[in-house]
């Protein structure tokens, strides 16, 4: 019986996809619920499952746009893994490492690839001098220490070549570099020549729809970045000093972006208008706030939403950010993971960016721009001393936060960075509040 697989639903407004990827060969034997493919569409990238175990027969290959509902491939569920079984071997040994031959696996040193001048090639002679020309071989260039070890197990350069199980990208690099440097010079084309070796590749849906976007609310909003910086000092030696504890308790480290979660999650709840959106001619102020954490893959900048970060502590919110972009490096983000946010945070620090002007998230009217941490000289009691600190950009909607409110909500989060214990308080000043002055 042949089944078809369809591209699956992404959500009411998504109608395009594109085949990101094949996880198996066209003709190979596949179980029932393994996922065989990514689909790419504007919002996530989705796993392409098999609903029955059969042959597999590609239909829409990596890379073309697909409707939702096409036919992806085909599944013969009447075939029996038997029946694959050489496609099957052959694309699990292109996955798997190459296993030299036993006794090749003994040798100190590996056989050699030929020298850039010499093409790699075996030559069978007549059976009376076959063992001789094999031994002599010259086609292929092999160190005095592999010879040794060939002589003293009976093995000729063909035995190695055949024990060898895959060929890689490596030996194909240098076979073709071996037949370019053979050419005259006055045939070999220049290697910076103008419009040569250009790559054309089509954009994902979720690149294409990020562009569409960040375009638009450039066009829409009336953007302003304020800026301040931040003495690190604080945060980084609470996180030398419990690091180890809070590994051993938690199962996992204590990074930066968690602080910054919660010291926004604090501020927001005191500036609820940063944490606000325009609908129409409306103002809409949630009674909760969802921080979206931008995360890099290779398939572009996603930002899944952290929920209710008010209800969460530090550990909690760590864990969580360490689940979501996990889920987003390998491409397994849900649609609801990737919508809601009203506030978002982006780390442009990790590449080592001293200072940016981040672009908002629509519909949000706010986003957190962190940097690099770098030692600069600080005035600290009227004495020049040597801090960690960081830029902080935050970047706003002018049509709905004023500067007072955005340099304001700034220099809260700037407080409690370089005072994490006034995250525990409602109050900034934990001695006034103790004093209730």
């Amino acid at each position: 019986m042949i089944i078809e697989v369809k591209i699956p639903s992404a959500g009411e407004s998504v109608t395009e996809a594109a085949i990101g990827n094949w996880l198996v060969e066209d003709g190979s034997f596949v179980e029932k619920d393994q996922e065989i493919a990514e689909v790419e569409t504007d919002k996530a990238t989705l796993p392409l499952i098999a609903s029955e175990s059969g042959i597999l027969r590609i239909r829409a290959q990596a890379g073309m746009k697909v409707q939702i509902g096409d036919v992806a491939c085909t599944i013969d569920t009447d075939a029996t893994q038997a029946a694959s079984s050489k496609k099957a071997a052959s694309a699990k040994k292109e996955k798997s490492t190459p296993v030299p031959s036993a006794a090749a696996a003994t040798s100190e040193e590996h056989v050699q690839q030929p020298p850039a001048e010499q093409p790699l090639s075996v030559t069978k002679a007549p059976p009376a001098e076959q063992s001789k020309q094999k031994k002599d071989d010259g086609s292929v260039k092999v160190t005095p220490l592999a010879r040794t070890i060939m002589d003293r197990n009976d093995l000729d350069v063909e035995a190695i070549i055949k024990g060898l199980t895959k060929i890689t990208k490596k030996e194909v690099e240098q076979v073709l570099q071996a037949n370019t440097d053979k050419k005259p010079e006055s045939e070999q084309k220049p290697a910076n020549k103008t419009g040569e070796n250009v790559t054309r590749t089509p954009m994902s849906p979720l690149r294409r729809k990020l562009g569409k976007r960040l375009v638009a609310v450039k066009n829409e909003t009336a953007m302003l970045t304020t800026f301040n910086e931040a003495d690190m000092s604080s945060v980084m030696e609470l996180r030398k000093k419990y690091q180890s504890k809070f590994q051993e308790k938690y199962g996992q480290k204590l990074g930066l972006m968690s602080f910054f979660t919660l010291a926004c999650t604090r501020a927001l709840i005191q500036f609820p208008r940063v944490n606000s959106f325009i609908d129409g001619d409306d103002m809409i102020t949630p009674g909760y706030v969802d921080i979206a954490i931008a995360v890099q893959t290779d398939k572009g900048l996603m930002a899944p939403v952290i929920r209710n970060t008010g209800a969460m502590d530090l550990a909690m919110i760590e864990k969580e950010i360490t689940i979501l972009a996990d889920k987003a490096r390998a491409s397994r983000l849900t649609i609801d993971e990737m919508t809601g946010g009203t506030f978002t945070i982006t780390n442009g620090g990790v590449f080592g960016s001293m200072l940016s002007t981040p672009i908002l998230n629509p519909p949000q009217s706010a986003i957190l721009g962190m940097h690099n941490i770098v030692d600069r000289p600080v005035a600290i009691n009227g004495s020049v001393e040597i801090r960690p600190v960081m830029y902080l950009a935050l970047t706003y909607d002018h049509r709905l936060i004023d500067g007072r409110e955005s340099v304001s909500f700034l220099v809260k989060i700037k407080e409690l960075i370089e005072h994490p214990v006034y995250m525990l308080m409602d109050d900034a000043d934990p001695e006034k509040a103790l004093l209730g002055i």
